[in-house]
């Protein structure tokens, strides 16, 4: 199941955070580069959560969470006032992938 964890966190990284560490602060205004800064931070923490899961069920139930935490919906937030991605993006890809690889993406 290692690969399955491994392509699950992959697939998140490589749809919702890169485009997010990617951005640059071209033409933005003070306010938004500190927004930048600040998902930029906090994507980087959740990119090497991310890659430190132990099983793909892992990494499904935690994106779940993740959908609906506090913490998470400041972000995407700040994503969404960016013009960047969330992971609420992928959310029904993420699922479809993870049905596919036969994991349980419910907590």
């Amino acid at each position: 199941m290692a690969h399955a964890q491994q392509e699950l966190a992959e697939f998140v990284i490589s749809k919702a955070f890169n485009p997010v560490m990617r951005a640059k602060p071209d033409g933005k205004s003070e306010a938004d580069l500190k927004d930048l800064e600040h998902v930029q931070k906090a994507t980087k923490a959740e990119i090497e959560r991310y890659r430190n899961y132990d099983s793909a069920q892992e990494v499904a139930i935690n994106f779940k969470r993740d959908l609906s935490s506090d913490a998470a919906k400041k972000v995407h937030s700040q994503l969404r006032r960016l013009h960047l991605p969330t992971i609420e993006d992928i959310r029904d890809d993420f699922d479809d992938k993870a049905r596919k690889l036969g994991v349980k993406a419910s907590s």
